[in-house]
């Protein structure tokens, strides 16, 4: 499945069209590695790196949804990983920008 179509089924982003933008500007990670295709596939395994407002998630891919479901729908597709923050990626951060 495309990155851009699996973050709006997951319900990470409302539109596809907001997906790409993140993509294109280089904000996501899968297995590590950053993305700024489009096209690029997902599957379930993966682990990806999304940009939060002041941190980031770190999530699994458990399934690829069928449809844009509801958001206990889009939950059951994917693990959260590092739940307690103690990742420095997904650390929040300060308003200075300073991981704290």
């Amino acid at each position: 499945m495309r990155l851009d179509l699996a973050m709006c089924r997951l319900r990470f982003v409302r539109t596809r069209s907001a997906a790409r933008r993140l993509i294109e500007e280089g904000h996501l990670r899968i297995n590590g590695v950053r993305v700024e295709r489009i096209s690029r596939d997902i599957a379930v395994g993966d682990v990806l790196t999304l940009p939060r407002e002041t941190s980031v998630i770190i999530i699994r891919i458990e399934a690829l949804p069928e449809r844009r479901g509801p958001p206990a729908e889009a939950r059951e597709c994917y693990t959260v990983l590092d739940r307690a923050g103690t990742d420095p990626l997904a650390a929040a951060q300060d308003t200075n920008g300073a991981q704290g």
